[in-house]
């Protein structure tokens, strides 16, 4: 019977490598192994003696084979601590309960384990109810988002006024990405057809195209708590706009303590808004000199973790799920593209 040594610290997920093995008889063997499929993608630096041993009273065979590790092997600096206990979350995801889902599922590609703890909750206001006549009665050159969830308010809106013909310019492919499934029925009256170069709102605001001699207005449905910066960026274009704060967010008003425990200890704590940053930060015991990292989806959050004085930020150059997955990694230490050859 094929069985890894008794020293080896990783049996339970070796394992499976050595049901399948189709050399039973060697005693030593190292050869190539893909752990991409393996559940303890949480490994760095890892070394493994892996001994196999010919059963039956099979001789010997001391031949050996060259056993490396090629792939791509996501850590971080709790790793260790986290591959020995198999239970300690890596990334504390803190978005609006419901609305995690995208960011756990890719980072578990990773092999990242994630604790959900929301922080915030949305709130919506009065101009919410406004959006859907504004829509009806009033043509726009230009419909303005920049964030998922305006996007998200902006279509129930956008339903509700009966789908009228509207231009959509959206921060980021984050943003965007609310709208794919509508586009798919509703190309010919949903037109997403601008984002910014860099994925911020002082980009957006000096590249919007406007035509020049003539009148170009603007709808800007946000967060109340979202920043004048774009309708005065806009403006001092000559864009007439119109802003509607739909919604605001809150924190949220009970957080499981037993939970906040375990996101206290993590190595990444993900963040999508300064509110949910500012959120955290009120969670944090001030007995506790807390000093692990944060993710941040875009760099106005990053912002405003420096200025809370959190000093591990790290953050995309394009906000998006894609560049935020990055941040998270490298906040894990983690290397993405590098192949590591472990030494037997």
């Amino acid at each position: 019977m094929i069985t890894p040594s008794d020293s080896n610290p990783c049996n339970e997920f070796l394992s499976p490598l050595i049901k399948q093995s189709k050399t039973p008889s060697l005693f030593g063997v190292e050869a190539y192994v893909e752990f991409q499929q393996l559940p303890f993608m949480n490994i760095l630096n890892l070394g493994i003696n892996l001994r196999l041993s010919g059963g039956g009273g099979e001789k010997a065979n001391l031949q050996q084979l060259d056993l490396k590790i090629a792939t791509r092997i996501q850590a971080s600096a709790l790793c260790s601590t986290a591959l020995a206990t198999g239970s300690n979350p890596n990334v504390v995801v803190t978005r609006e309960r419901g609305k995690n889902g995208k960011l756990i599922d890719s980072l578990a590609k990773h092999g990242i384990d994630c604790l959900e703890l929301p922080l915030i909750q949305h709130k919506q206001l009065p101009d919410y109810d406004r959006l859907p006549s504004v829509l009806s009665d009033t043509a726009f050159d230009w419909i303005v988002i920049t964030s998922p969830e305006a996007g998200l308010v902006f279509l129930d809106a956008w339903k509700a006024a009966g789908s009228p013909k509207v231009k959509v310019g959206v921060v980021g492919a984050g943003t965007a990405s609310v709208f794919t499934e509508v586009l798919r029925s509703s190309k010919q009256y949903l037109d997403v057809s601008f984002a910014p170069s860099k994925a911020t709102g002082k980009v957006l605001a000096s590249e919007l195209p406007k035509q020049e001699n003539r009148r170009c207005t603007v709808l800007y449905p946000a967060s109340s708590k979202a920043s004048a910066e774009i309708e005065e960026g806009l403006a001092k274009r000559g864009f007439e706009v119109t802003r509607l704060n739909t919604y605001t967010t809150t924190p949220v008003s009970h957080v499981d303590q037993r939970v906040l425990e375990q996101a206290l200890s993590a190595p990444v704590v993900a963040v999508a808004s300064p509110s949910a940053i500012r959120a955290w930060v009120s969670l944090i015991p001030k007995s506790l000199k807390w000093s692990n990292s944060v993710a941040c989806i875009g760099e106005t959050t990053a912002l405003a973790a420096k200025n809370l004085g959190l000093r591990n930020v790290y953050f995309p150059t394009n906000p998006g799920l894609e560049g935020w997955v990055d941040s998270i990694l490298e906040a894990l230490q983690v290397l993405p593209d590098q192949v590591f050859q472990i030494p037997w």
